[in-house]
């Protein structure tokens, strides 16, 4: 095979590892042997580590010279870290959006609130099946809200947070989370307002919130420890 089509099976191979970690297919701590994942997604030795590395990088996945390479374990720690990132980073970016922000920016938030209020969390909630329509949309409207700061650096990094977030989400799937879309309405009426306060207010409670019903679904109050990893219900 040649250069360009290793990098070719390995982005494929990197797309769709990357979405069924974050989807929760792959367990917390789960062994990646190069040989299994290569004939679980139809790819050859090389491309598979390259998509690995790739991972790597993003901590989704980690690597040890004992073990090779697992997907990254998560906590209760971590998740809270995580929020208190997201919030930061959401609270500064929606502030500039705010004040930067033009016409253009309103209706790609408004559409992108649209296309997310047509498509359903869950498939059905007894028992809770997750629609995997939702997670695109969902990304897309906090992506559209904060997109008027002006900074790519601050999206980039908002994105890859939130694809963290929904890593967690997803283990939690067992449990069903219910409809948000009450809050995404507010959140985009006090931006469009150009209400800051209220716009970031709104913004941190919804992601602190999302921590805590997932932390609920997944760890019962008696048991919950700083430390102790989370494993999917």
């Amino acid at each position: 095979m040649t250069t360009k089509g290793n990098s070719t099976a390995a982005g494929r191979l990197y797309t769709e590892l990357r979405r069924d970690i974050i989807g929760g297919t792959w367990l917390p701590r789960q062994r990646l042997r190069i040989s299994e994942v290569a004939a679980r997604y139809a790819g050859g030795a090389i491309p598979v580590r390259e998509a690995l590395n790739r991972l790597a990088a993003e901590s989704l996945v980690t690597y040890s010279d004992q073990r090779g390479f697992s997907i990254a374990p998560v906590s209760a720690v971590d998740l809270r870290d995580l929020t208190a990132a997201r919030a930061m980073i959401s609270e500064i970016a929606l502030r500039e959006a705010i004040r930067k922000g033009d016409a253009e920016w309103e209706e790609s938030v408004l559409v992108a609130l649209h296309r997310l209020n047509k498509v359903p969390r869950y498939v059905r909630e007894t028992p809770p099946i997750s629609n995997a329509e939702y997670e695109q949309p969902h990304k897309a409207f906090h992506q559209a809200l904060l997109s008027g700061c002006g900074s790519g650096w601050m999206l980039d990094v908002h994105g890859r947070l939130f694809d963290h977030a929904e890593r967690y989400r997803a283990l939690s799937r067992a449990s069903v989370i219910h409809s948000r879309d009450e809050e995404h309405k507010k959140i985009a009426e006090a931006a469009m307002h150009r209400d800051e306060d209220e716009a970031v207010r709104l913004i941190k409670l919804h992601v602190e919130l999302t921590a805590e019903l997932v932390l609920d679904a997944t760890l019962p109050h008696d048991s919950m420890s700083q430390d102790r990893v989370l494993e999917r219900p």
